[in-house]
């Protein structure tokens, strides 16, 4: 019986070491505005050399964040690529791989497509900032994953 009452204990602490080792949002309020599952599908338009093409099922996730001046999303990868849209003020983009810290500054009206590998977004400004994101994700499963902080190569 003894033996048995580690086992909770071990998956508890874990979870919890888990946790504390996250890097939540601090200062950013997301938005769930939609998600809709799409059939495999292939789309190309010549007139914009675009193309997608998804071989199985995918989910789209559309998500809307408020940031507060120096909000931050928190150190994260996504499963997909994730196309944002920064319909107010300016967001600061930082990918996890980059061993420069090299911000990519996203103002109004312009968009940021990441690769879900890893990276944070901060409101390095004095006013507050929106922006609008749609994320590839493995229909019903999680679309967000949480990293530690501070990232690797950067200090916050």
């Amino acid at each position: 019986m003894k033996r048995t009452l580690w086992l909770p204990c071990v998956f508890s602490c874990a979870a919890s070491a888990m946790v504390a080792s996250a890097s939540p949002a601090q200062g950013v309020r997301p938005e769930l505005i939609g998600r809709g599952t799409y059939q495999p599908f292939k789309v190309e338009s010549d007139d914009l050399g675009f193309e997608s093409k998804a071989k199985r099922e995918i989910d789209l996730v559309v998500r809307r964040h408020e940031y507060d001046p120096g909000g931050s999303t928190g150190w994260h990868t996504h499963p997909g690529p994730v196309f944002i849209t920064v319909l107010t003020g300016q967001v600061t983009f930082y990918e996890a791989d980059d061993p420069t810290c090299t911000g990519k500054t996203v103002s109004e009206g312009e968009g940021y497509v990441d690769t879900g590998h890893g990276h944070i977004g901060r409101n390095e400004t004095g006013s507050p900032a929106t922006d609008v994101t749609v994320i590839i994700a493995p229909v019903g499963q999680p679309f967000r994953g949480e990293l530690g902080a501070p990232g690797a190569y950067c200090g916050f």
